[in-house]
């Protein structure tokens, strides 16, 4: 790791990613491009939309914080990054 690349984890993944990213980009790259977020009330996947905070599709939680928007914040040294894109 060096000043340009910080360590996050995103669903018990530590991945290694370039300063000034967003947590939704991140997750976009730990994913190989499929980024699930969550899950909707009747199973449906979702992910990011429109990458400016309005859809709240992107939601997930960071450091314990639940509905956090991904697409608007950037990753930090040791952040804990949970989605449920995985989820049933």
């Amino acid at each position: 790791m060096t000043a340009t690349t910080l360590d996050l984890t995103i669903d018990a993944r530590t991945i290694h990613v370039p300063a000034g990213v967003t947590v939704a980009a991140a997750i976009a790259l730990a994913c190989d491009g499929v980024a699930l977020t969550r899950r909707a009330v009747g199973g449906a996947a979702r992910a990011p939309l429109c990458g400016m905070g309005v859809c709240h599709e992107c939601r997930v939680t960071i450091d314990g914080r639940t509905h956090q928007l991904s697409c608007q914040t950037l990753c930090a040294p040791g952040m804990r990054v949970q989605t449920l894109g995985g989820a049933t």
